[in-house]
């Protein structure tokens, strides 16, 4: 029965008006997106700036930062900088709402207390993308590839970037009112996608000048494969804590009641979080290190590089702190244990009210430990294999687990909204 649900569900894609209606503006979204991703920002030799990006930012930071923004850096187009600022702002307004007691009482508000939160994160998205705009612009500058004057180029410049970081925030907002999904997130993985393509066309490239062994590259793909079906596997993976009702336990007790909680509770935000938090310290240090090899923020530029122990340390330290703070910020035990109570419902064994809420916290606590791990793990191990095996280009494992876990996601929403649609037209149906 299910199975023929699921058939009929996908029969019916199109022929549901507004499903298609909603497909067909994120699509429309996307192609504007790869669109903006190809107009130039003024004042700079094309030609100069892509032998640039080749020679200094293939495989570093500004290699990731080219990954996020879906090619834009390397083409210097007014999205260079993406999406980034924005997430940067939404990490500080979350941080600061836990520790802010004005934000925190904002956050109590509901709808109206988070509409000056995002007033807020938007405003953050602008001095963001405006000092980063300026990096960039002062980073360009210096290596003689800019054809106007030094004034003209830097208030083109930040003017473009800046508004393309807030373009690309209104879309993806768009995107997730208009459409289906994340805006956001959706904006992230067809910028990486829009990066495979290029990807494996330098793979071919490097085999067909024999300067890497096809063996490596026949192993790549399979590990990539591999790692693919783990993060499927594991992210389906769902730790089910049994609740009964105390007036209807016989017929809920058939029914084998759960709440399911995830093994990856928090998602994908730890590691675009840890990424965006580490990406500024490097990037900074790099644009403004000077040409002194010898200078400090070229030493911390240079130990912030992909494949650096210092690197390597520091983002799984951070994915695992956001794992955790994530988490927290989702999900209250105290509040969970609240509900139950009041449906009458309670976990067998485990007395109602605070101790339901400890049982909860630890259980989600465990969970967040090998979440954790296991974020860790998959966002390190192609950054290992990219340094091993010296690929001249950014590997990394955030960017897969992005795409998997975004496309998961949406192909679960779609179900949902479908699901949505049918009752709807079987109420409207029952009240005809």
């Amino acid at each position: 029965m299910a199975t023929q649900l699921s058939s009929s569900g996908k029969a019916k894609l199109w022929s549901n008006p507004d499903l298609r209606k909603r497909l067909m503006f994120l699509l429309s979204a996307l192609i504007v997106f790869r669109i903006g991703a190809h107009v130039p920002v003024p004042g700079v030799d094309a030609a100069a700036l892509a032998k640039l990006y080749q020679n200094v930012a293939g495989s570093g930071i500004l290699g990731m930062l080219n990954m996020f923004s879906g090619g834009s850096l390397e083409r210097f187009s007014i999205f260079a900088i993406g999406i980034m600022p924005y997430i940067s702002a939404s990490i500080i307004m979350q941080l600061a709402g836990e520790i802010v007691p004005s934000l925190k009482a904002l956050k109590k508000e509901g709808e109206a207390g988070r509409k000056i939160i995002t007033k807020y994160t938007r405003i953050g998205t602008v001095f963001l993308a405006a000092a980063q705009s300026f990096g960039v612009a002062s980073f360009i500058y210096h290596q003689n590839v800019v054809i106007t004057s030094q004034f003209e180029f830097f208030v083109s410049t930040v003017t473009c970037l800046v508004g393309g970081t807030m373009f690309l925030m209104w879309l993806g907002e768009q995107i997730t009112e208009r459409g289906i999904g994340n805006g956001i997130s959706l904006l992230i993985s067809a910028g990486i996608v829009a990066g495979i393509p290029s990807g494996i066309v330098q793979l071919i490239a490097l085999v067909s000048q024999n300067a890497i062994n096809p063996l490596v590259v026949i192993g790549l793909v399979l590990g990539v494969l591999l790692l693919t079906y783990a993060v499927v596997f594991i992210e389906s993976a769902l730790r089910k804590v049994p609740i009964q009702y105390a007036k209807r336990q016989v017929i809920i007790q058939a029914q084998n009641t759960h709440m399911p909680f995830k093994l990856n509770m928090a998602g994908v935000i730890p590691p675009i979080f840890a990424s965006s938090i580490i990406m500024f310290p490097g990037m900074f240090a790099g644009w403004f290190g000077g040409s002194n090899p010898t200078g400090l923020l070229n030493k911390i530029a240079g130990w912030l590089q992909h494949g650096q122990p210092i690197y390597i340390a520091l983002f799984a330290a951070t994915i695992i702190f956001f794992c955790y703070f994530y988490t927290a910020l989702t999900f209250s035990p105290k509040e969970m244990s609240e509900n139950l109570k009041k449906s009458g419902a309670f976990i067998p064994s485990i007395r109602p009210g605070e101790y339901t809420a400890r049982y909860l916290e630890k259980v989600v606590l465990r969970l967040t430990l090998f979440g954790a791990l296991y974020i860790t793990i998959v966002c390190l191990i192609p950054e290992l294999l990219t340094s091993t095996l010296g690929i001249p280009f950014y590997l990394g494992g955030t960017s897969l687990l992005i795409l998997v876990v975004i496309t998961m996601d949406f192909k679960t929403q779609i179900a949902s909204y479908q699901m949505t649609q049918q009752y709807e037209y079987l109420i409207k149906k029952s009240d005809a």
